[in-house]
């Protein structure tokens, strides 16, 4: 298993009714689909809410408004085979583009050129457990809001 240092990361939950803007990943160890808030690292000297901005705007080609700071959460987890450590800046917004919210599935690009699906994830099911969501304290987190 191979280690990795803790990461640093802020990632932005935007809702439409009873759903949540979600990107969908696959561990090929697992053989587990599951689902995640967009964000990503944060970069040395940026603020976390900065690092949620530029990221939308690098993955989506779209900006983000109204952010507001919920919460830090402390994630370990293994993914691939190796563990992980990462500490969470858990935010939350909106798209300034509204067309987005109508939209059922988006394809981003990540920096290195992988695209990736992003998709609205009713809270129904993750509540129910019928898809994993990560980080894993944040189903219980999105209830208190």
């Amino acid at each position: 298993m191979k280690l990795f240092p803790i990461r640093v990361i802020a990632i932005c939950i935007i809702r439409k009714n009873d759903a949540i803007f979600v990107f969908e990943g696959y561990d090929r160890v697992k053989k587990q689909t599951f689902y995640r808030p967009l964000g990503g690292g944060i970069e040395f000297k940026e603020h976390s809410s900065e690092t949620i901005v530029r990221e939308f705007q690098e993955e989506l080609n779209t900006k983000i408004i109204n952010l507001r700071y919920i919460q830090t959460i402390e994630s370990i987890f293994t993914f691939e085979g190796n563990s992980g450590h990462e500490v969470v800046f858990v935010y939350e917004g909106d798209f300034a583009d509204k067309s987005f919210y109508d939209k059922d599935v988006i394809v981003g690009e990540e920096d290195t050129g992988i695209k990736f699906k992003a998709l609205w994830l009713p809270l129904s099911n993750l509540r129910k457990g019928q898809y994993p969501l990560y980080p894993d304290e944040l189903v219980e987190l999105l209830e208190k809001e």
